[in-house]
């Protein structure tokens, strides 16, 4: 029996560090020009955001890791971002189009406030609005029937 030598090799990992891209396209805000969002979770839990004004409120319950679906990537195709906005704050939002009433039609527990989060956007109007997540949401798909 002859000792022949054991050959190893060694492999460095390299490993590149680079920011988390948030879910949401938000912007910061200017200081002085925070607009104020909460969010009522289905837990009854509330959390409170600093936001800028433009900014959806799909994008900033993504970006903030809210369970927020938006499966439709906010182009009102699907009703997976339903919100239900706080009465106080429903007549300062802009009326809803066709489009937004149709795929609200389609919505799991939809109330008279109720709305798409990536249709409202942040206004000076809106600060301090509340919205709650609904306990459940309902993402419909038509398959092609070939």
């Amino acid at each position: 029996m002859t000792n022949k030598p054991i050959i190893t090799k060694t492999f460095t990992a390299k490993f590149h560090n680079t920011s988390i891209r948030s879910h949401g396209h938000i912007h910061k805000p200017n200081p002085g020009e925070e607009l104020h969002i909460t969010f009522i979770t289905k837990d009854g839990e509330q959390f409170t955001y600093e936001v800028a004004e433009g900014d959806n409120i799909l994008d900033i319950a993504q970006a903030h890791n809210l369970d927020m679906e938006g499966a439709c990537g906010g182009s009102c195709a699907c009703s997976t971002c339903h919100v239900i906005v706080d009465p106080d704050y429903y007549d300062s939002i802009p009326e809803p189009d066709d489009d937004e009433n149709d795929m609200l039609d389609l919505a799991f527990g939809l109330t008279e406030t109720s709305r798409l989060g990536c249709q409202v956007k942040m206004t000076k109007e809106l600060d301090g609005i509340r919205v709650a997540l609904p306990a459940m949401t309902r993402n419909l798909q038509i398959k092609d029937m070939k």
